[in-house]
């Protein structure tokens, strides 16, 4: 699997995965350039979350900045703040503020040009 900056959601213990994996194919010098690139952007990214995620190791969600919105939606019912059965008000929140107010909460990272946010 080729890891990229276009997922809405990546778990950082799928990114640990990665970069062991590639970094064994690099002790063979077996890498081509398309995997030089991707071990280098995930290096660079593990940096950053390892510094902003508590637990980086143990696994730790990073949001696409464009996704963010749904997420907290998502993160809004999964928490039982929100139902199917629930009409008005709760259809009509205004979802980008609130997805700005969870955002408070997180910290933004780049992965290769695209920022995500990590708790």
């Amino acid at each position: 699997m080729y890891f990229d900056n276009n997922s809405d959601v990546i778990d950082s213990r799928d990114v640990i995965a990665k970069i062991e994996e590639l970094e064994e194919i690099e002790e063979l010098d077996e890498l081509d350039e398309y995997q030089k690139e991707e071990l280098e952007a995930l290096q660079a990214l593990a940096e950053q979350g390892e510094s902003y995620g508590e637990d980086w190791q143990y696994g730790v969600v990073l949001v696409r900045d464009s996704y963010f919105e749904e997420y907290a939606q998502d993160y809004a019912e999964s928490c039982g703040a929100m139902n199917d059965s629930m009409s008005w008000p709760y259809t009509y929140i205004d979802w980008e503020g609130a997805a700005d107010e969870l955002r408070a909460d997180y910290t933004s990272i780049d992965f290769d040009g695209v920022d995500y946010w990590v708790r």
